[in-house]
């Protein structure tokens, strides 16, 4: 078992059924003494009044911010806060199924310094696997991959403070594979634990496919703009623009002038991008392609450092 103590951070709005099971759920962690931070994103009631007459399982220490700023900028304040050295960052409908998924993850996290990141199995409240598509990695063998899911993920809170932590110009959606990306390029990986799964329960409550349609649109134009090469970034961005118009007709959405705003707000940030734009290399990209074919296994007895696999990449 890793020596890395750990802090359990939570985002939540609205919905304090959905959080009184994940906070219910961190029983099976108590062998831990974990420090659990929740983040109320401006619920209305407080997530406080809703947690009063509840008995947890430990003590629960509790972030408001009333200007509800989204969930981005609540998990880069728990991970600023948190005492511990690995932070696992969790969804209000995610669930703990079993303590030792979290332990599997902590024994990666702190006995390979090249591991930046620890992706967890999406599953039903009964354990059960979500579809491969539906995951961080493909099959049932550990495997380093591209990105995490944020439902669930285990973080270095060093790795994750030098690295800026996660865009919060995003808002909403995109920071993982954003944060991933500059992670690659830093020299260190993210691991997928397929056995290690944790029950997400998606709660219905505040999801607005319009809003969702508009911000995977624009931030995938922003992810673009902030890392992608100059010459990659002209046709990525009116692709990805695009892919706007072509998803609006295929889920049904009545947004006849969400295009305008997604130009909108590309103008908007701008400026901050001219600032904060850090392309990545080719090697970078080309190993980010290799990961998302889920061929690469991961194993302590043999693993290979990530620039390894980094100057492999370039020599297929």
């Amino acid at each position: 078992m890793s020596g890395f103590t750990l802090t359990v951070g939570i985002t939540t709005r609205n919905r304090p059924e959905a959080l009184g099971r994940c906070l219910a759920s961190l029983a099976s962690l108590s062998h831990l003494d974990p420090e659990v931070i929740v983040y109320d994103d401006g619920s209305s009631p407080s997530a406080a009044a809703n947690l009063d007459a509840r008995e947890l399982a430990m003590r629960v220490r509790i972030i408001r911010d009333e200007s509800a700023p989204g969930y981005i900028v609540g998990r880069n304040r728990i991970v600023r806060e948190a005492q511990g050295l690995a932070v696992l960052l969790l969804d209000d409908d995610a669930a703990i199924l079993d303590g030792a998924a979290v332990d599997a993850a902590l024994d990666v996290l702190g006995s390979d310094p090249e591991v930046g990141a620890v992706a967890f199995a999406q599953a039903d409240g009964d354990a059960a696997p979500w579809p491969d598509n539906m995951q961080p990695g493909r099959g049932s063998v550990p495997c380093y991959v591209p990105a995490f899911f944020g439902f669930a993920h285990l973080l270095r809170k060093d790795v994750f403070l030098a690295l800026g932590g996660y865009r919060e110009r995003f808002v909403f959606y995109g920071e993982e594979k954003d944060f991933c990306l500059r992670l690659i390029e830093s020299g260190l990986q993210t691991v997928y634990l397929p056995d290690a799964r944790v029950a997400h329960q998606p709660d219905p409550s505040g999801r607005d496919n319009r809003r969702y349609l508009r911000y995977v649109s624009r931030n995938d134009c922003l992810h673009a703009l902030y890392n992608e090469p100059f010459t990659r970034a002209l046709w990525l961005v009116p692709a990805r623009g695009y892919l706007f118009f072509r998803m609006r007709r295929a889920w049904g959405v009545s947004d006849p002038w969400g295009w305008l705003w997604i130009a909108r707000e590309l103008a908007m940030n701008l400026p901050s991008v001219v600032q904060e734009r850090r392309p990545v290399s080719a090697e970078t990209l080309h190993l980010w392609s290799r990961l998302k074919g889920g061929n690469q296994p991961y194993s302590r007895a043999q693993a290979t450092a990530p620039r390894s696999l980094q100057r492999a990449s370039t020599h297929p």
